[in-house]
């Protein structure tokens, strides 16, 4: 059985699956040795988190082989203009 820091949040799958980020550096660097001496193990993901994990890593390139040329090209210049109107905002803000 996999120890859990004291300091979990969120529903029971997010308890049972990942612990709270440690804010406290004694503690991080606690948890960090005791997982490199093996007295504390990570834990395991789902099966439901590996099959969504192994499905994004697919996602992508099964998507971009499917479009056509000239949609990817459309999708990558709309992508393109969102990008520069960010960074033009931005600028505008500063000045």
């Amino acid at each position: 059985m996999v120890k859990k820091p004291d300091n979990f949040c969120g529903t029971l799958d997010n308890i049972l699956s990942k612990p709270k980020r440690l804010r406290d550096a004694n503690q991080l660097a606690k948890y960090i040795v005791d997982l490199t001496t093996g007295d504390e193990t990570e834990p395991e993901m789902s099966p439901k988190a590996k099959a969504g994990q192994l499905g994004g890593l697919k996602g992508g390139k099964a998507r971009a082989a499917k479009l056509s040329p000239e949609r990817r090209k459309e999708i990558a210049e709309k992508a393109a203009e969102k990008r520069w109107a960010k960074s033009s905002n931005s600028k505008m803000d500063k000045s």
